[in-house]
């Protein structure tokens, strides 16, 4: 009796006192101009690929979002600038585990670039400092779904029309069903989107381009499983 007594007492010490039987999730701090100053490229994926595996495992960081409104009210040092969908499921700081004032955040359906979306980054990279560019497209898509069955609806319409490129470009395996209906060729169809938005931005910002080509900046893509949360960055 004496010997469970000591046991339970053990037990509680350590998960309630000396030890935490679990570890507990990563605290964050706001980014900051000398923080953003010495984030490479290379380091600015790493932090996306970090966050991505915490939200994955449901190990999110300890953030105080009011304090970091506050904090940023002065200067915002951005350390990527994120190209992503529209849909719900999609949420740019949600996937990749991101306070305030951590990413740019450019969300538009089909993550399609256009000279906006363009110009926005060229703002985010060449004037506000952020070192990494990427496009992540996701599993599922409706507009990609839309282009592959050819929708009309007002100005969804055009927005639809650049994604087309990408559905032709996708090849049928065996002469399989292009339409909306098959869901492993609208998901390639959605990363070869993702490659077409990355050949954009190169093509049509020669800002964007050189910084790229110096080293400055690092432009990648990226497929979200919707499914699993999981991020994986295409080759």
């Amino acid at each position: 009796m004496k010997k469970g007594i000591t046991s339970y007492y053990l037990l509680a010490w350590l998960v309630l006192g000396g030890v935490s039987c679990t570890t507990s999730s990563p605290t964050t701090a706001t980014m900051t101009k000398a923080a953003q100053a010495a984030t490479t490229p290379a380091q600015a994926l790493q932090k996306l690929v970090d966050g991505n595996n915490r939200f994955v495992n449901g190990r999110m960081a300890h953030r105080d979002l009011r304090k970091q409104a506050i904090e940023t009210t002065t200067g915002q040092y951005p350390f990527a600038s994120v190209v992503s969908c529209l849909d719900a499921r999609a949420s740019t700081e949600l996937i990749f585990d991101q306070g305030i004032g951590d990413v740019f955040s450019a969300r538009i359906a089909g993550n399609i670039v256009n000279p906006d979306i363009i110009g926005s980054l060229e703002f985010a990279s060449k004037l506000a400092g952020a070192k990494l560019i990427a496009v992540v497209g996701h599993t599922e898509c409706g507009a990609v779904k839309g282009a592959c069955d050819h929708a009309k609806l007002g100005n969804l319409t055009g927005l639809l029309d650049r994604i087309q490129p990408a559905v032709k470009d996708t090849p049928s395996i065996g002469g399989a069903d292009r339409s909306s209906k098959n869901s492993d060729f609208v998901n390639r169809a959605a990363e070869n989107n993702v490659r077409h938005a990355m050949a954009g931005i190169r093509e049509q910002s020669p800002i964007l381009k050189k910084m790229e080509q110096q080293g400055e900046i690092k432009i990648v893509g990226a497929m979200h499983d919707i499914a699993t949360g999981k991020v994986t960055f295409l080759k």
